[in-house]
This record gives structure tokens, sequence and C-alpha cells, in this order.
């Protein structure tokens, strides 16, 4: 395989996107990415996971070693999760931007997620991934920490994460299966703690714009969606004490 390297460079772009999806169709992808990493052919197509090899990471939190390492545990971990292969896929490139983190802030990876954002594009264009992929992609990365986070925002961040998530393509059930993967990949996590979609869809159904015109029917433009805003907040601080 290493002596066809070379000849690698030249394959189309669908052949390579139809071997990919076989490999995110697997019952344990990370073998496709390992069988690649032995022949040191790994970084002819996939250059932004190959640049995760060498990538440290806290030990506290990642025990499993370094961003490789976790992220061929997360896109295993995403076959038990979900059979939708763009969601796997969201899961493989949600931690693309600790490749290009400066060796001398290991282990800490400081905007990682917004770095990530470009890289997922890189990788997706390169390799002609479909157009719904990248969106997943990208939103994976940009978004997967505040996820993570979500029980220890404020009312208004919660507000804002789950209407900014809600209008992706990846939704919130989407980003949902991301960071759980993400998290429960290398040890015990609290699920409740990591479970945003219900509360999310339902603060978004049930204060929703109509309530706002009933209750406050002469607000427009931006005082409108700030009213919005403030009763989301308010749901949610009810709902989630």
């Amino acid at each position: 395989m290493e002596k066809l390297k070379q000849e690698l460079i030249s394959l189309p772009k669908e052949r390579i996107f139809e071997e990919f999806k076989k490999a995110l169709e697997a019952n344990k992808p990370s073998i496709f990415f390992e069988v690649l990493r032995k022949a040191n052919i790994l970084q002819v197509h996939f250059k932004e996971i190959y640049e995760l090899i060498g990538s440290l990471q806290p030990n506290q939190y990642h025990p499993e070693g370094d961003s490789y390492n976790h992220t061929m545990i997360v896109v295993d971990k995403a076959v038990e999760l979900t059979q939708e292969v763009g969601i796997r896929f969201a899961c493989l490139v949600h931690d693309l931007g600790k490749s290009v983190t400066p060796k001398e802030m290991y282990p800490h990876h400081y905007g990682h997620d917004e770095k990530g954002v470009e890289l997922v594009g890189n990788l997706s264009n390169r390799i002609g991934l479909p157009n719904l992929w990248k969106a997943y992609g990208k939103v994976s990365a940009k978004e997967h920490m505040k996820g993570g986070i979500f029980y220890r925002m404020s009312p208004s961040k919660q507000v804002q994460f789950i209407e900014r998530v809600a209008k992706t393509k990846l939704g919130l059930e989407g980003l949902q299966i991301v960071v759980i993967a993400d998290k429960c990949s290398t040890r015990n996590t609290n699920l409740e703690e990591i479970s945003f979609a219900n509360i999310g869809k339902q603060c978004l159904n049930e204060i929703n714009g109509q309530l706002i015109k009933e209750k406050f029917p002469s607000l427009e433009g931006e005082k409108f969606k700030e009213q919005l805003h403030n009763e989301r907040v308010s749901w949610i601080k009810k709902n989630m004490s």
C-alpha cells in the first residue's frame, strides 16, 4: 500500500468518498484509519485526521492519549448511537481544530472549536463530501464544547445555544449525539448533564413567535426578538431549576 502512495493522489473524489462512506458505515470505522496509518498513507487524503497524531490532551480528561486516539474512540462510539452516516462523520471531525494547536500550548487546545470549522470545510471539499455532511461537521466542530457544558451555562447562554443550534442542519438531536460520543467515549458520564435536545425543543415549541404576538401585539423588530428571548430565558429558569 505504501509503495502505491503516489498513485493514490490521482484517485477521483468519487472513489475516495465511496471508500470513506463504507468505513463510516462499518461497525468499527477506526479500523479503516488505523490501516491507512500503519501503511503510512493516512495523510494522503485525510491530512487533518493524520495531524491529530501526537496532539497531546489533558490526561485527567483524556487518559486514552492524543487527539487522534480520542477521535478513533469517538467515531467508534458513534456507531452505537446512530445509523446516520453524516452524523458519524460529524463525530469524526468534532476535534479537527486540535490538529493546528501550537505544541507550546499542549496539552490545552484553546479555540480549537472555532479553528475546526475551516478544517472541516477543507477536508470536505478536498474529498468531495456531500454538502449536508460538511454542514453537520462544521456545526459539530463549532458547538460540541458548548454542548458539553450546557448545564453549566447561564439561562441566557443556554437559550442562545438552543436557538442557534436548532437552526442548523445538524440540529439539537444531532449535536447531542456528537456530545454523547465525545463525553462517553472513555469515561463514565451522567447523560442528564449532556442531554439538551428535549429541553431545547420543548422551550422553542412552547415559547414561540405566535405566543409573543398574542401577549405583546405592539412589539416589532428587535424589541420583539428581545422579548422572545427573555420569555425563553424565564421558561428555562422555571423548567431547569
